[in-house]
């Protein structure tokens, strides 16, 4: 029999009477026999008897008088389990229903591990709210939350009874962090009460003891207390004409624990271990049974609450207040129309949102959650529906209300709760793929996945999830998505938050593809007229732009005509040498302002050679070339080896003169071990060191990347930090100036 404290105060109304159920009169003692047959003397993974164990479950869903269906499955909970075929020796027995209840068992059972790591591990309050939902979503028939609950409370019961249990501070943790607030959101409140002192006493043994003996040294004298203050208490309310109802309202040692934990209270300074609430007709006479309760009783300052003028964030309505009742004992009680009451217990201002979320955080999560909400408020209409269907035609004849059509149709049918191969829960809208849940985990493994495993087998990437499997993502080590992914009939995307990224991946793509070919344009033109060292920023400032992307990207589009860029030279001032559209300094033609000085000669025309590309301090050399002024060249340069041994008399003497604001371009070849993100963090080290790349190549074998840089440097100083730099990256084996 199930063990509950002050039966006196559950609900009216318990979950799923037995009438006009369809399985037949005998379901019950036909699962038991069967149970008998399969299970025998075979043993749980807890060390109880699995026939016990079904007899205990079978109690306890007889006590929330559930109909002979759920019966029969909870004597049948474990036979897919022990039995092959199991199906052919239940569905002619049972029917269709039963297996699916033993199936849906079958799924939550999958989840024991995962659910067992969360609270072991801690997990953040979002993925252990996320798992409490996949609970209910993996299973279409509300009955399966029920059979799991009692078969949660009864393997409670047995851990407890055997001192030492190897499982039980871990199953306490566990049903602390998701049966009892299922229970409790389920408005099942005596599993709730039980499951709640169960687990608080399998990993709290020693406070649990503490807070029982409190407690039971004082029953007797606290249950006669509460009998006289609600006699006292009535006769006032009638004296005063306020039709009322009074009643004494528990306290449970988790309850009481858990308000001592909160607000750091001894357990004498606790103002509810003795509690009524009073049920009355409309707000007047809320606030008529306030005074009058204040009148009878001294109130306790700083302990009156009112919720019903200022609500809380989530539309709770009570007065709360707490007065000095006979013999000086604290007495807290609760004034409410029966409205608020229903209100409170089963709608969205329900207990178990204010104190599972926090009081801080009871708006935010409302406002989170609503449609969960909604959905929870349902189920729970329907776990008190058949109550309210008695005497109604029977299932299957004219009139007859089709109530696990209504269950099916109550399924958290728009979100699906899928696992990472870790075990972490990602909510996912219904229909969401493989790539929804990549892009869902980070945007670069969306972009580069190419295939997935669900529950260890290949599957198409279009293949829409369901809840409670386990995805694993294959994904290339550089790639990009696909244009059919955003192709509706094809079915790669459902969630708009992957479809959106998806999209900016290829509007960036195609942005960066016009502006290479408006600056293709741009320089052209630039060659065209003789001004390939103007500054292109400049430039974008005379066209009307603001920078040189946009406009590369009007050049691209046809917006900017060519002929404007030319027009921009003709009518930009040249007075000032640091006037708009001056040369850059790494392109300037003149040798003297390059800071190349030539013996004997004054202000000629020099160019890098791009063989060797000299900087400064490198030893230097010229060779006078026809047509094209001295080719500087460093001295150790096998191209000018080669041409001084041809044409000595064309050498030229030169040297480094002021090259303090000159930028010279440099080779760098890089070998590495390749691996993702490896050219990002080479980019890093030449952003960081202010070395401006202007070409580079790379290309892997054999998992051996091989890259080669140009970059632009103001000194040798420069690329000796920038190379040592580089040889800090991680994977890479040798950088070397080329």
């Amino acid at each position: 029999m199930i063990e509950v404290t002050n039966s006196a105060a559950l609900p009216a109304t318990l979950p799923l009477t037995a009438a006009n159920d369809a399985a037949t009169p005998d379901a019950g003692p036909a699962a038991e026999r069967l149970a008998g047959e399969i299970y025998g003397d075979r043993l749980l993974g807890t060390g109880e008897s699995a026939f016990a164990h079904a007899a205990a479950v079978a109690s306890l869903l007889r006590e929330l008088r559930v109909d002979d269906e759920a019966v029969a499955a909870g004597w049948l909970f474990a036979v897919p389990h022990f039995a092959d075929a199991w199906q052919e020796r239940v569905r002619p027995r049972f029917g269709e229903p039963v297996v699916q209840m033993l199936e849906g068992l079958g799924r939550l059972h999958k989840l024991r591990d995962v659910t067992r790591a969360a609270a072991r591990g801690g997990e953040a309050p979002g993925q252990t709210e996320t798992l409490r939902k996949m609970l209910l979503a993996m299973v279409a028939d509300v009955r399966v939350v029920l059979i799991r609950l009692a078969s949660r409370l009864a393997t409670l019961r047995h851990v407890a009874r055997e001192s030492g249990h190897p499982q039980a501070e871990a199953m306490g943790r566990e049903t602390l962090e998701f049966y009892a607030p299922l229970a409790n959101r389920l408005g099942i409140w005596q599993l709730k009460w039980e499951l709640e002192d169960l687990a608080f006493r399998l990993t709290n043994p020693d406070t649990y003891r503490e807070i029982a003996a409190m407690l039971a040294a004082r029953r007797a004298a606290r249950e006669g207390y509460i009998a006289a203050a609600i006699g006292a208490l009535r006769e006032e309310l009638r004296r005063a004409d306020v039709r009322a109802e009074v009643i004494g309202r528990p306290k449970h040692i988790f309850s009481i624990w858990n308000k001592m934990r909160q607000k750091s209270l001894s357990f004498d300074a606790l103002h509810d271990v003795r509690a009524l609430r009073v049920l009355v007709d409309d707000v007047k006479d809320c606030y008529a049974a306030l005074g009058v309760v204040h009148n009878l009783w001294q109130p306790i300052p700083k302990e009156f609450d009112d919720y019903i003028s200022r609500p809380k964030g989530n539309d709770y309505r009570s007065l709360h207040t707490a007065v000095v009742g006979p013999d000086d004992l604290a007495i807290e009680v609760q004034i409410r129309t029966h409205e608020m009451h229903r209100n409170a217990e089963f709608g969205v201002a329900a207990h178990w949102r204010y104190k599972e979320a926090g009081v801080r955080d009871a708006s935010q999560s409302v406002r989170s959650a609503g449609s969960f909400d909604a959905k929870v408020a349902y189920l729970r209409q329907l776990l008190n529906w058949r109550d309210d269907v008695a005497g109604m035609p029977p299932p299957g004849q004219a009139g007859a209300p089709d109530w696990r059509q209504a269950t099916l149709r109550a399924r958290l049918d728009d979100t699906i709760y899928v696992l990472t191969p870790q075990g972490r829960v990602v909510d996912l809208p219904q229909g969401a793929t493989a790539v929804d849940f990549a892009y869902h985990l980070h945007s670069d493994l969306g972009h580069r996945c190419r295939g997935a495993k669900v529950d260890g087998l290949m599957v198409p990437l279009n293949t829409p999830l369901a809840t409670g499997q386990r995805v694993e993502i294959i994904a290339a080590k550089i790639g990009a998505p696909s244009r059919d992914w955003l192709n509706p009939a094809l079915g790669y995307l459902a969630s708009n938050r992957a479809r959106a990224k998806v999209r900016q991946w290829f509007s960036a793509r195609e942005a960066a593809e016009t502006i290479a070919q408006g600056r293709a344009l741009v320089e052209r033109e630039l060659q065209r007229i003789g001004r390939t060292g103007a500054s292109l920023e400049q430039l974008a400032g005379l066209t009307g732009f603001a920078t040189a992307d946009e406009m590369f990207s009007a050049a691209a589009r046809g917006e900017l005509s060519l002929r404007n860029i030319a027009a921009a030279f003709e009518t930009a001032p040249t007075t000032a040498p640091d006037e708009t559209l001056a040369p850059r300094k790494s392109r300037i033609e003149s040798s003297a302002s390059r800071g190349i000085l030539i013996v004997g000669v004054d202000r000629l025309m020099t160019q890098l050679a791009r063989c060797c590309k000299p900087a400064p301090p490198d030893a230097i050399c010229g060779f006078v070339a026809r047509g094209k002024g001295v080719s500087i060249h460093r001295e150790d340069c096998g191209n000018f080896a080669h041409l001084r041994a041809r044409n000595p008399e064309r050498v030229i003497e030169t040297r480094w003169g002021d090259t303090q604001d000159g930028l010279f371009a440099v080779d760098v070849e890089i070998e590495a071990n390749d691996r993702s993100g490896l050219l990002r963090d080479i980019g890093e080290v030449f952003s960081r060191e202010k070395a401006n790349v202007t070409a580079s190549r790379t290309a892997t074998r054999r998992q051996l990347a091989r890259m080669a840089f140009t970059i632009e440097i103001a000194s040798l100083a420069v690329l000796a930090r920038t190379l040592d730099a580089l040889r800090e990256v991680r994977g890479v084996v040798s950088a070397r100036r080329a």
